[in-house]
């Protein structure tokens, strides 16, 4: 059976991963990561992140959603994975010109931040609803909840505060973020006599962290999210799937963000959620208290952050984690993969 897929983002990637041995026989092709097969195109030609990173991408990117488009003829089924920016136009392209095919939308577009039409649009194009948090379903009333892939995806989960002396700092998945927050990291990794874990994302060439880190000699790197956080006792982490994989797995945190200010002015405009993080926005829509701080913009600062790993309670935490876990149970990878190649 041949599979096209459309997966753009490193998290939508490490997804496809934990998903890719129940597909069974499928070949894929699309766009995905390299270790999967021969893609279309590798998911690091659209990593971006700003509006000024989108608008330089647009024509390459209308010029894949055709080839694409063109790809969908021959496949059996299509999955899309997040990224609606991209995902949901193709999803109307491809439905558009054959209406009959099944395509599958797996890690939803976030209505409940922002954009709420785009809920009426995954579900006129879109015939299976592949919903991961169990909220969504107040936004997406034909979804099927299919339980969180991280509590696949993360083998370890702590059961008791961890005594290493190691902090993580993770800087983010996009180039911007690396850039916005290495700086300060390298201030405040400064300030602490602990060992320092310093996590890379696999998908960096050697190259790029060189420009993008700059030295990182004080630092143990580890590009394995999922065992740096094991390790550590607290972590800074940059908005993202990660808050979410360190609040998993109960390594006390504090969340930071930074981003361009006219950007950041017009996402405080449009999204009117309390958090940022997941695992806050979780417990929010249980009207339940936030798990962990979160910093943002200006509030990103050194003393800040040391602030926030000097007072945090870290039994309390690790409570919070494993409530947290209980409330999104276990994942259900087969059954994801049966609903899309059924």
């Amino acid at each position: 059976m041949k599979l096209l897929v459309s997966a753009l983002e490193p998290s939508s990637n490490l997804h496809l991963k934990a998903l890719y041995p129940h597909l069974k026989e499928a070949e894929l092709c699309g766009i995905f990561d390299e270790s999967l097969g021969d893609p279309l195109y590798s998911p690091k030609a659209f990593s971006v992140m700003g509006i000024k990173d989108v608008i330089g991408k647009i024509f390459s990117a209308k010029e894949a959603m055709a080839e694409l488009v063109f790809l969908a003829r021959d496949a059996d089924k299509v999955l899309l994975i997040d990224a609606p920016a991209f995902n949901l136009p193709l999803a109307k392209k491809i439905k558009e010109k054959y209406p009959d095919k099944e395509i599958s939308y797996y890690v939803l577009p976030k209505v409940w931040a922002w954009k709420k039409k785009r809920a009426a649009k995954v579900d006129a194009y879109c015939d299976n609803l592949l919903s991961i948090f169990p909220f969504e379903d107040k936004f997406y009333p034909r979804s099927t909840y299919v339980g969180n892939p991280l509590m696949d995806e993360i083998k370890t989960f702590k059961d008791k505060v961890s005594q290493n002396n190691k902090v993580a700092f993770l800087a983010g998945s996009r180039k911007s973020e690396v850039r916005s927050l290495m700086p300060i990291y390298h201030e405040l990794r400064a300030k602490h006599k602990e060992e320092a874990i310093l996590v890379i994302p696999p998908h960096f060439s050697d190259e790029e962290i060189k420009e993008l880190y700059g030295d990182i000699s004080a630092y143990t790197v580890i590009k394995n999210t999922h065992e740096a956080l094991l390790e550590a006792d607290f972590a800074y982490v940059c908005s993202g799937t990660a808050t979410l994989e360190c609040s998993l797995i109960g390594t006390p945190m504090v969340l930071v963000f930074v981003a361009n200010k006219l950007e950041y002015w017009i996402g405080r405009k449009f999204v009117k959620l309390k958090h940022v993080g997941l695992a806050n926005i979780i417990f929010d829509f249980q009207e339940k208290e936030e798990m962990h701080t979160e910093l943002l913009q200006d509030e990103v600062n050194i003393e800040k952050m040391y602030e926030v790993y000097e007072s945090i309670d870290k039994e309390k935490f690790l409570q919070r984690s494993i409530e947290l876990r209980e409330e999104l149970g276990r994942s259900r990878l087969k059954d994801v993969a049966e609903i899309i190649i059924k």
